[in-house]
């Protein structure tokens, strides 16, 4: 997997090259300023780019900013964003392009090696991945959600953090077939079409939340 890191710290961006390249992904380019992170993404167009939310010259959404532009251009590009702090707004800019893989994490999750080479990889196969605490950000605003069961915001947190019925299954100790139920009757309740596409239905929640 061909991957472009756009951080500005100078370990923390060697850092994520020697994480991804331990798993065998390879890094074709990085960059340190938010200038540089348009043309570099262009130029590589590759299979997944990381991108620290604030990046030189003006350090306010200069990454952000980037990945949105580059999805114009190159529509669908997996984009990973990184951020210092839990910022609803940026999730729900890069939730505004249904297109393509897309995650948001906060730096701290790094230090969870595996944590955020899965969340790499489902990007890049055009998967969601958003942070637990954005996810927890987003429920505690969204007074509709006032009309689902405790169960039912459980796994619909489980859902909007980018996880399979199968993985919310064994992480609350049910069947399948129980968190399909739930699901059923989450959409239901939220006047949301069900689907059986796992992004889509990500994107579809987490843009509902923050509407």
């Amino acid at each position: 997997m061909r991957v472009v890191i756009a951080e500005d710290h100078a370990l923390l961006r060697d850092g994520l090259t020697r994480i991804l390249e331990a798993f065998d992904h390879e890094v074709v380019a990085v960059a340190g300023r938010g200038p540089d992170v348009l043309p570099t993404l262009l130029e590589c167009k590759p299979d997944v780019a990381v991108l620290d939310v604030r990046l030189p010259p003006t350090f306010t959404d200069e990454g952000l900013q980037a990945a949105i532009a580059v999805r114009r251009e190159v529509p669908g590009l997996p984009i990973l964003v990184l951020s210092q702090h839990v910022e609803p707004l940026y999730a729900r800019e890069l939730l505004s392009d249904r297109r393509g893989g897309v995650g948001y994490l906060l730096k701290d999750r790094v230090s969870d090696v595996a944590q955020f080479v899965d969340a790499v990889q489902q990007v890049a196969g055009g998967g969601t991945v958003m942070d637990p605490e954005v996810v927890a950000r987003l429920l505690d605003r969204s007074r509709p959600l006032d009309v689902l069961t405790a169960r039912e915001r459980e796994v619909l947190g489980e859902m909007a953090s980018g996880r399979s019925n199968a993985a919310i299954a064994g992480k609350l100790f049910v069947t399948e077939k129980a968190v399909s139920k739930h699901i059923n009757n989450i959409f239901t309740k939220l006047g949301l079409p069900v689907s059986e596409d796992d992004n889509r239905r990500v994107l579809a929640v987490l843009a509902y939340l923050d509407s």
